[in-house]
């Protein structure tokens, strides 16, 4: 069996989507079999040196494939930088693959599945999506897209096609498996599994032993921490709010550290509402990891309530490992918020709730042990669910049926199992 993933960014660089699918590649190939993957050699960090074209990492063989690198900050940029990958992605696949290979696709670029798929067809091998964000209905909800219009009808469509390709479908939630369902994918082709995080790289710390908290001049501070992409789906109005409420506090922080598309407009907010009780920094290497996350007290997500169905923000596994609670903000009936419920590791709230989550952080930092009991709480969620050890598990279950030619391994393990 060989296995083929193929997704824009990979090791070393530390997007969400460049760490779960690194883990599996590296899990994978620690058992023996052969892995391929193929990306791009641009970072998700804006200014970050690329990659090489060629090289192994922990036993994979890393192919980086041509495209532009024009960078988020602009559409047309983006554009070019998506199709440009499709069309390196299209030769490379066609020229390296082979009957009996499987290949693993994520939606980064989004619709590559419809560029493997046609390749695919002609070189025999089997297609297995792994869906981390759904689009284009991403793309449509966020008003990328107009909404019923030729493109929308298109790419959907089109999507669809390679949905009907694969062998199988993973999705990491239940509520995203059920869009893919309701298109007309049958069930019995569609498994969910939920993401994780590496025991390995994320250990749970002290705060008081995080290096980058001391460096950041942030000890004997609570610290509210927000550690990753800062995306067109998440919202950070609510946590600009509360930080204002706060702002007479200090002994209360907010650290920002990562980046992405709303990262500008989250720095416009620190500077027009003059909060210097926030602190921003730039996304840290994947060996500052633990120490990153160890150096906030309780961490934020925030997920646009209508981008439930079609994002699941990995972020809160990694906090999860880090032995840290969650405060959410997003719909309360939410992957997230039904977590926090189910592991009672941290509390949610509705985006413009900003005294209630001000008034939640107070709390948590006047009561340290309630604090650390939540993160405790959140380690043993993790311990329970979402180690890497049981995510590659179920992942070799389905790739062995899939490479003996049998009917995909149907999982439906919600992420609350425990």
């Amino acid at each position: 069996m060989r296995i083929i993933l193929a997704n824009r960014y990979f090791s070393p660089d530390e997007s969400a989507t460049s760490r779960m699918v690194s883990s599996l590649a590296f899990a994978l190939a620690a058992q023996g079999i052969e892995v391929r993957v193929l990306t791009g050699r641009a970072r998700y960090e804006a200014g970050a040196e690329p990659c090489p074209a060629r090289e192994t990492l922990s036993g994979t063989d890393v192919h980086r494939i041509w495209s532009t690198q024009f960078g988020r900050r602009t559409l047309p940029g983006r554009a070019l930088d998506y199709l440009s990958f499709h069309a390196s992605a299209l030769m490379w696949l066609l020229t390296h693959t082979r009957r009996g290979d499987i290949c693993i696709v994520c939606t980064d670029p989004p619709l590559l599945s419809c560029t493997a798929a046609l390749a695919l067809a002609a070189t025999g091998g089997s297609l297995v999506n792994w869906i981390m964000d759904l689009y284009p209905e991403l793309a449509i909800d966020a008003g990328l897209i107009p909404r019923g219009g030729l493109v929308a009808r298109t790419t959907i469509r089109l999507r669809d096609l390679s949905l009907r390709a694969a062998r199988c479908t993973v999705a990491p939630t239940r509520a995203m498996a059920k869009v893919v369902e309701d298109r007309g994918i049958p069930a019995d082709r569609v498994s969910v599994l939920p993401h994780w995080a590496s025991g390995e790289a994320i250990r749970p710390m002290p705060a008081e032993r995080s290096v980058l908290r001391r460096c950041w001049g942030l000890d004997g501070k609570f610290v509210v921490g927000y550690s990753g992409n800062l995306g067109r789906s998440h919202e950070f109005g609510t946590l600009l709010d509360a930080a204002s409420r706060l702002s007479g506090r200090a002994d209360i922080v907010f650290l920002i550290v990562g980046d992405g598309f709303r990262r500008a407009q989250v720095e416009d907010g620190v500077r027009q509402r003059g909060l210097r009780n926030v602190m921003m920094q730039p996304l840290q290497p994947r060996e500052l990891l633990s120490d990153c996350l160890a150096a906030a007290d309780v961490h934020l997500v925030s997920l646009l309530p209508e981008m439930e169905p079609y994002v699941v923000p990995s972020k809160f596994f990694g906090i999860a490992a880090a032995a840290r609670p969650t405060f959410f903000i997003g719909a309360p009936d939410g992957e997230i918020a039904q977590l926090l419920i189910a592991g009672d590791c941290g509390l949610s709230f509705r985006i413009g709730e900003a005294q209630q989550l001000a008034d939640a952080i107070a709390a948590y930092a006047a009561a340290p042990e309630r604090c650390r009991v939540a993160g405790e709480n959140a380690f043993r969620l993790f311990g329970n669910a979402f180690t890497e050890t049981r995510g590659v598990r179920d992942w070799n279950a389905l790739l062995a049926r899939v490479a003996a030619g049998e009917q995909p391994l149907v999982l439906e393990r919600q992420p609350a199992d425990r």
